[in-house]
């Protein structure tokens, strides 16, 4: 019987008071690609455009509760990990998504703040490794998180292909490697994604945008899932998740003090 309900897109991830990244982003993203958006927060923040000043942390037995409640009552056809904060959390996370096993998982490993700063301990590294890497559908790491979960340097695109095989040989379905902090000089004026999995690799192309933005990577995750949960083949997923991100990069605007660009979610809905 087809279930009368229509697609959920289940976010995972923390909560950005400043409202340009993670679940806020991450519900952005849903609307305006008319999914039902539900989310579990998996972290607390005080944040603006000028930086982080508290993070907080709910109980474990709360986060499960949370997303026990989505996939009780929800038709949910693809779940976005976003900041996942420790070991204990990650952990929690995979307990409930081997129980409830979404259609899709797209897991955005953050791991490395803007500022370069690690967010993950190397116990939770591991975890993320074991435990969330094996159930995703596809993963979307920056090239500094590409470098923490390989152990491999990327400062090219010859380099970006090698961690693309890495992944698959460890067994990852798909990886889109998002390229945007490759050196300008290898790549000035095109930001270049690559896009493998056991079909091959193929690489996303947009033009480099010069400005410091908020939020891109929970979006490009976000809108990913949102068409996997419509849907959509994984290729045209991502090409589309893409297109969107620098669209609303391209309407972005600065609603704070600070210099950083925060997305345009519905200005950038296509027509």
């Amino acid at each position: 019987m087809t279930d009368p309900r229509p697609a959920s897109a289940l976010t995972i991830a923390g909560s950005d008071s400043g409202g340009g990244a993670g679940i806020q982003a991450d519900l952005k993203t849903f609307a305006a690609h008319r999914v039902h958006g539900l989310s579990a927060i998996a972290a607390l923040t005080a944040q603006h455009t000028r930086g982080v000043t508290a993070v907080e942390v709910p109980s474990l037995a709360f986060l499960r509760a949370q997303i026990d409640a989505c996939f009780d009552d929800f038709n949910v056809q693809a779940v976005k990990l976003g900041m996942l904060a420790t070991s204990d959390v990650i952990h929690a996370v995979a307990d409930a998504l081997e129980h409830h096993r979404p259609p899709h998982l797209v897991l955005d490993p953050v791991m490395v703040a803007t500022s370069g700063a690690r967010l993950l301990q190397p116990d939770a590294l591991d975890a993320m490794r074991q435990r969330l890497l094996p159930l995703a559908t596809i993963i979307t790491p920056n090239l500094p998180e590409a470098t923490l979960l390989t152990g491999q340097a990327i400062e090219s695109l010859e380099a970006m292909q090698a961690a693309c095989a890495h992944f698959l040989e460890a067994g990852v379905r798909a990886v889109l490697l998002k390229g945007g902090h490759l050196p300008v000089d290898a790549s000035p004026d095109t930001i270049v994604d690559l896009l493998a999995d056991a079909s091959g690799v193929r690489s996303i192309q947009h033009p480099r945008l010069q400005l410091e933005a908020h939020g891109t990577g929970c979006t490009l995750a976000s809108a990913v899932a949102a068409g996997l949960a419509m849907g959509a083949p994984l290729a045209i997923a991502c090409r589309e998740a893409s297109g969107y991100v620098h669209r609303a990069l391209l309407r972005g605007y600065r609603p704070g003090l600070g210099s950083v660009v925060v997305l345009d979610h519905f200005g950038a809905t296509p027509a």
